[in-house]
């Protein structure tokens, strides 16, 4: 939907969805979902462990600082997504240019490719290795903040739900553990939701930059992206597919944080 010209573009999620199973089957929906699934792993691992190492320093640096138990959490959550989102940027932005081009192939301005490694090749061949970094840029100054906010607003959403249930920072009774599954779901659904809202348009300009091989002479830019969808669609353009991105965010910081969460309490040493 952010990179079709006409169209796709201005069909409905469902729509978009039904036309990709009709003309492409199963298959279609899942392309790309190899390429990410196992290239994702090694940069998960990164970000993850960078997120921890970094929230951990900012608590412990905070520690003597005169501000709620609130404000110090969502502040270490959100300096800590931004870190780990910049150290993690390095690695993830060929990979989402890879399995994007994966995705769209055959569209208007998109070539066909024969996998993963035929993107690769025809990227280094037409435009060397500065093309998997194409919007490296604008993915920094962009989702490093937009990490900061989905990891700020699931701190801040999880202490207002464990509030509003009773479980104060002195409570005595301990949540069961459907009730943790159930509060961490929530919360990453509104953060997800948050994130969702705020970065749509910077995602839109962002997608169509990494993909879209048609834009006249010269090479591609940020400003050369945002005109040709001012002229497309005006400003509503910026939120083409707001809908599918909105329940890809909340639901993919649900099943995220549920399993990242239950694999920290199975991780914890008992005494």
């Amino acid at each position: 939907m952010q990179v079709a010209e006409g169209g796709l573009a201005h069909m409905s999620g469902v729509s978009v969805f039904r036309n990709i199973l009709k003309n492409d089957g199963i298959r279609g929906i899942f392309r790309g979902f190899g390429t990410g699934a196992v290239g994702a792993l090694p940069g998960r691992v990164l970000a993850l462990t960078s997120l921890e190492v970094s929230k951990e320093m900012v608590l412990e640096s905070t520690r003597d600082v005169n501000m709620s138990e609130a404000s110090r959490l969502a502040m270490a959550n959100g300096v800590a997504g931004l870190l780990s989102n910049l150290v993690s940027c390095a690695y993830f932005v060929p990979l989402d240019v890879i399995c994007q081009r994966l995705m769209v192939q055959g569209l208007p301005g998109v070539a066909r490719t024969n996998g993963p490694f035929d993107v690769v090749r025809n990227i280094l061949r037409t435009e060397g290795f500065r093309g998997l970094y194409r919007g490296f840029g604008l993915t920094i100054v962009t989702q490093s903040p937009a990490s900061a906010l989905w990891w700020s607003a699931y701190s801040s959403a999880q202490h207002v739900i464990w509030r509003s249930l009773g479980y104060g920072v002195d409570s005595e009774k301990k949540p069961c553990e459907l009730e943790l599954v159930t509060v961490q779901a929530a919360a990453g659904t509104a953060a997800g939701a948050c994130s969702s809202i705020i970065t749509t348009p910077i995602d839109t300009i962002k997608t169509r930059l990494q993909v879209m091989d048609n834009f006249g002479g010269g090479r591609p830019s940020v400003m050369k992206t945002t005109k040709l969808l001012l002229q497309e669609d005006g400003w509503t353009g910026f939120y083409r597919g707001f809908g599918p991105r909105f329940l890809n965010m909340s639901l993919w910081g649900t099943s995220m944080i549920v399993t990242y969460e239950l694999i920290k309490r199975l991780s914890v040493k008992r005494e």
